[in-house]
């Protein structure tokens, strides 16, 4: 089944639909679809490490988009339904001193989740609630997910030949790392939220 998934996105790279698809993903990703782009990122960038550059580009433009998506659901679900949650939990004295955290360190939070695993939907979602400026959210994100997706596109560009036979390698294996690692990051961010 793992086999049959990977040969479908290594084939995928070579369709003329490829990059709509990526873009879809990563779009989603950015504002309310669990799976991240990097499951055809680094598939398509194996089987085509010249456009890995090219990858990675849709990969930041379309998270961006996607994550102002994200920032406008939580403005717009914070004044319809965000105030009636805040009373039912008695948090209305808490969301003062949540904005004024993320307004103090909100760049910091954007840039160092944009490049983690932690699902990116949250930073969104969450800058939105907060308030954050729109247009520093945007530059950060730009930072974060160009960074996080143009990181791997140069090691896949220089060592993609190399990679992708350890991948085909022990597949089994790096999937399985590749889950704890999501799953771990959707821990630690539902911890922290």
């Amino acid at each position: 089944m793992l086999r049959r998934i990977y040969d479908w996105c290594i084939d995928a790279a070579h369709k003329p639909y490829a990059l709509w698809i990526l873009g879809a993903v990563a779009f989603a990703e950015s504002s309310f679809f669990p799976v991240p782009p990097d499951i055809m990122l680094l598939p398509m960038s194996l089987a085509q490490p010249r456009r890995a550059w090219l990858f990675a580009g849709v990969c930041t433009a379309a998270s961006v988009a996607g994550g102002i998506i994200g920032y406008l659901i939580g403005a717009v679900l914070y004044d319809s339904l965000g105030h009636w949650l805040i009373h039912l939990y008695g948090l209305e004295g808490k969301v003062e001193a949540f904005r004024a955290s993320y307004a103090q360190w909100g760049a910091v939070i954007i840039l160092l989740k944009g490049l983690t695993p932690i699902p990116y939907k949250l930073v969104t979602i969450t800058s939105g609630f907060a308030g954050y400026n729109i247009w520093l959210f945007v530059l950060c994100s730009i930072v974060a997910r160009g960074g996080r997706f143009f990181v791997v596109a140069v090691l896949l560009n220089r060592y993609g030949d190399f990679i992708r036979a350890e991948l085909e390698k022990r597949l089994a294996l790096w999937v399985t790392v590749l889950t704890i690692t999501l799953l771990l990051g959707f821990y630690i961010a539902y911890r922290l939220v």
